[in-house]
């Protein structure tokens, strides 16, 4: 414990100081994780606070149908997880469908793919923080503690990916054991009525949107792939980490939801705020209510540190396209980390945390992952038979797999994905235009 505070502190004085570092030192990152780090990443991006919150929503678009749209949410991420797998593959860099597109598409499906990614889970990084503190502390202490998440979280990433990848070890362990824990209590000590867990039929538009909120939990495998350029022997390593990962990930995700149905039904689940602790609750199992307070609490420190590393890593390849201004892509010398990336990430979080309230973001992130996959897709089926590592009709279920889900969205959410993509848009033809 000492010496993981002693990193900490290390790595608290290190963004301090690394802003002042040259930009000219923008060398390549280092190849230090190995299979099981890459499958520990993934599944600490998608086993995250999803599981903790995406099901009420859910619930409350198709009830008990909620298990179709998990069953559809998961055969599109396959579909979308062999196009990212096999474009790593291919392409073992950093930044994920922002360099696929651009490599096989042209510069602005990157450009509209990596602006998705970043802009969404920017904001979904404030979200994690956020309901982090919401679970460890009171109101009126939970901005501070949040940004103060943000900024140990961007500091144990500045140490180098082998921190990240170790303390993701940690949180994934914790996360697993709690909900271990919760849905024994909760199954053991459960007393359902005859119509607990009967659904109500859903209409195929309340099962295509519950889906598509569900598609929010699945979408860390692409963390993966975006830490393409530290993973080593990529293009072996890479598509067992994803299919490996996505596959632990839906266990996982088939069991919780399969618990919380049999035990709250879909009217107490949509309505729930806590549906696990609820549901420990309503089982008499009073006792697992704080485990499942601490399992939400170290799944959303596991989504914000992982999505610190992702969006880092994207911004550090949107910078190398001069998509992004050039500071950004500074690589630190020692620790081979966008350090400069993760700070100002880390800035823009901070700012977010302290003035708004974005734990409502999951269908705006959606849609942004949602349009990053497209282009992952529509990119993969490009890809010749000598890089192909999976069947093309894949990609021919993804891309409209994806098209279907962001369309049944709330229109809340659709409505400020298309702003956001057309802000981005204009940007770039400023930036473009400018440097013409």
């Amino acid at each position: 414990m000492h010496a993981f505070a002693c990193d900490i502190g290390s790595g608290l004085r290190l963004a301090v100081a690394a802003m002042m570092q040259p930009v000219s030192d923008q060398a390549g990152l280092a190849r230090r994780l190995g299979p099981f780090d890459a499958v520990v990443i993934g599944l600490g991006s998608m086993i995250g606070a999803g599981v903790f919150a995406a099901f009420a929503p859910a619930a409350a678009a198709a009830g008990g149908g909620l298990l179709v749209g998990l069953g559809i949410a998961a055969v599109v991420a396959y579909a979308n997880a062999t196009s990212s797998a096999q474009l790593a593959a291919q392409y073992p860099t950093s930044g994920g469908t922002y360099v696929y597109g651009r490599e096989r598409l042209g510069p602005w499906w990157g450009f509209v793919a990596g602006w998705g990614f970043v802009v969404g889970k920017t904001a979904s990084c404030a979200a994690m923080a956020l309901t982090f503190a919401a679970y460890t502390v009171p109101p009126a202490w939970q901005r501070p503690v949040a940004v103060v998440a943000v900024l140990v979280l961007a500091a144990v990433n500045c140490r180098g990916i082998t921190r990240t990848a170790r303390l993701t070890r940690i949180l994934v362990a914790v996360v697993l054991a709690a909900l271990a824990v919760v849905v024994a209590a909760a199954l053991t000590g459960a007393r359902p009525g005859p119509a607990a867990a009967v659904a109500t039929t859903p209409g195929v538009y309340g099962v295509l949107q519950s889906a598509g909120l569900l598609f929010f939990a699945f979408a860390g495998y692409a963390r993966i792939a975006t830490l393409g350029e530290e993973v080593r022997d990529p293009r072996r390593t890479i598509p067992r980490a994803v299919v490996l990962a996505l596959a632990g990930a839906v266990a996982v995700y088939a069991v919780v939801a399969v618990t919380l149905l049999t035990v709250l039904g879909p009217a107490r689940l949509a309505a729930s705020r806590a549906p696990l602790a609820d549901a420990a609750a309503a089982a008499g199992a009073s006792w697992a209510v704080p485990v499942a307070a601490v399992g939400a609490s170290a799944a959303a420190l596991g989504a914000l540190l992982s999505l610190v590393a992702g969006v880092g890593r994207t911004t550090l390849a949107m910078a190398r396209g001069d998509d992004l201004p050039g500071w950004l892509a500074a690589v630190h010398p020692r620790h081979r980390v966008p350090h400069r990336a993760e700070i100002a990430l880390a800035v823009v979080v901070a700012v977010l945390v302290l003035t708004t309230d974005l734990r409502g973001v999951i269908g705006f992130s959606s849609f942004g992952v949602l349009l990053y996959y497209l282009v992952a897709n529509i990119a993969a089926a490009t890809q010749h038979a000598g890089h192909r590592r999976f069947p093309r009709w894949l990609q021919a279920l993804g891309a409209p797999g994806c098209v279907v889900l962001v369309v049944t969205l709330p229109p809340g959410s659709v409505l400020a994905g298309l702003v956001v993509a057309a802000v981005g848009v204009i940007y770039r033809a400023v930036r473009v235009r400018a440097r013409s």
